[in-house]
């Protein structure tokens, strides 16, 4: 959020998961219901309240949200429970899975992307799910892939098409560790992918406290 701050936005999305894996749900909800001008629901979201059967999870995912769900106090139940896994802005949509499925689908490469385009209209639609910072474009042909921090990319009405993929701010897994964000300048239209370093050590001791899966925390200095 310091680093959101520093940025100068104007407004924040989240695309969902605010709950599932982390030590500290209710700090969560509370700090996104707080700042957030928008948040989805995503499937580890949906998990903990009861809307999706537990076993669609298994092992450490399933251990992670039974845990989550035993300490999610009311008021974070109740914000949780009036998130929608879709959303739109002007000229955006917005997906926690993609717009197939805005729960479980994932916009992986470019022919999963190449559906959400044909099953949208807006010139940008952002996808959440996968922790995988993403750009693909679809213009002459459907082109692009992950991204790297700093990637800066036109958002300008000649410009193609876009699905955009913020990454993970709690478990980014494409083996940068850092927290992954996204801010989009309307002004400039572009968009920058940022990263962000925090203590995860702290966060890995929280874990082990609670008796999460230590496979959680420690994928969590490996970005994986």
């Amino acid at each position: 959020m310091a680093a959101t701050d520093a940025e100068g936005v104007d407004v924040r999305w989240c695309l969902g998961d605010v709950v599932g894996y982390g030590p500290r749900p209710n700090e969560c909800v509370e700090l996104v219901r707080e700042r957030a001008d928008l948040c989805l629901a995503g499937n580890h979201d949906l998990v903990v309240l009861g809307r999706i059967e537990s076993d669609a999870f298994t092992g450490e995912a399933a251990a992670a949200a039974a845990w989550t769900r035993s300490v999610l106090g009311p008021e974070s139940r109740a914000f949780l429970a009036g998130l929608e896994p879709s959303g739109r802005a002007p000229g955006v949509a917005l997906f926690h899975g993609s717009p197939l499925d805005p729960v479980w689908d994932y916009v992986l490469d470019q022919q999963s992307a190449l559906s959400s385009f044909r099953a949208t209209t807006e010139p940008l639609v952002l996808v959440g799910h996968s922790h995988v910072a993403l750009e693909i474009s679809n213009g002459g042909g459907t082109r692009g892939g992950q991204v790297p921090a700093n990637a800066v990319v036109s958002l300008a009405p000649e410009c193609p098409r876009r699905i955009l993929n913020p990454g993970s701010v709690g478990q980014p897994r494409d083996g940068d560790p850092r927290a992954s964000w996204l801010v989009i300048d309307s002004s400039s239209r572009r968009a920058t992918f940022r990263r962000t370093e925090y203590v995860i050590g702290l966060t890995q001791t929280e874990m082990r406290e609670r008796g999460l899966p230590a496979s959680l925390s420690e994928r969590l200095a490996r970005g994986v």
